[in-house]
């Protein structure tokens, strides 16, 4: 006979809901988790996952790269389509003429919500989003760089084997530090 495995202590490693305790947060969990499970809509489910996730899975997107995207989109269409950010909106002061932009985000800094509404745009939460597209019609979901954080640099092949462009953790960047065995020959080997 086989043996029984204890299923007792399984433990699913998917998000069902937020780790944060912000109510509003939560509200709006239960909002797109009714939309998912009555819609036929992918849209409801990506963001619903979204709302789900840690911070870190939420990076920022600057109102440039917004517009950026949404250029082709709007490019000639009667009605704008309105950018989804599940994460939060931040200014750029390198963009100087930002164009008529239509936002929907959980967090939009200040600087970023005023260059928005004074272009003739409008910024919308989760909330009236759902009113106005319950399914995601006329809606272009967008998120910004994951792999941009500083940790990720040191994730890969260990620094130093060939072909590695993994940042090593060095103590500092002088001189004196990591510059002999593996960058160069009379010193063992060169990369």
């Amino acid at each position: 006979m086989g043996i029984d495995i204890k299923h007792k202590h399984v433990k699913s490693k998917r998000r069902t809901e937020p780790k944060s305790e912000d109510p509003y947060l939560h509200l709006l969990v239960k909002l797109y988790r009714f939309l998912a499970r009555r819609t036929t809509s992918t849209f409801n489910r990506v963001v619903l996952k979204r709302l789900y996730m840690a911070r870190r899975f939420r990076p920022p997107i600057s109102v440039s790269k917004i517009a950026r995207q949404m250029k082709p989109h709007n490019k000639g269409a009667k009605t704008p389509k309105t950018a989804v950010v599940v994460g939060t909106v931040t200014d750029d002061v390198r963009l100087l003429d930002l164009p008529k932009l239509q936002v929907c985000a959980l967090r939009i800094t200040e600087a970023a919500r005023a260059r928005i509404i004074n272009a003739g745009g409008k910024v919308l939460t989760f909330d009236q989003l759902a009113l106005r597209s319950p399914k995601g019609q006329n809606t272009v979901l967008l998120q910004g760089p994951r792999k941009s954080r500083e940790a990720e640099k040191h994730f890969g092949p260990a620094p130093g084997t060939p072909g590695s462009h993994t940042k090593p953790y060095v103590r500092s960047s002088g001189r004196k530090f990591e510059r002999a065995r593996g960058r160069r020959a009379s010193r063992g080997y060169k990369n």
